[in-house]
């Protein structure tokens, strides 16, 4: 029987710092965005057949973005985060990948 891909992954929730831009007023602020840490667990869990073995030695720990909007900070309208910036793969560091800036953010 074939797991399903939450049973190699441990999961808990985080808010990073992003910058977001409001497309009305143009004004640009720092929010606390929750994402959802997928890590790989140490072992495989049990009755995995060769198919789970297979697709758990190409795992990877990632991030998935739970917030879809914010509020801006200056006119109080809804602004909605990109949704092709939804996921992050994690390198290793424990950060998201930094913008050409050196922030830690992926909005523009």
């Amino acid at each position: 029987m074939a797991l399903n891909e939450r049973d190699f992954f441990t999961e808990r929730t985080e808010r990073k710092p992003t910058t977001v831009g409001c497309s009305k007023c143009g004004h640009r602020a720092a929010y606390q965005i929750t994402w959802i840490r997928r890590t790989k667990k140490d072992r495989m869990p049990a009755g995995a057949d060769e198919r789970d073995r297979a697709v758990f030695a190409k795992l990877r720990d990632y991030l998935v973005r739970v917030d879809d909007t914010v509020v801006c900070a200056k006119c109080n309208r809804r602004v909605e985060i990109p949704s092709h910036q939804s996921l992050a793969f994690d390198d290793g560091r424990g950060a998201l990948p930094p913008d050409d800036d050196g922030e830690e953010n992926f909005n523009r």
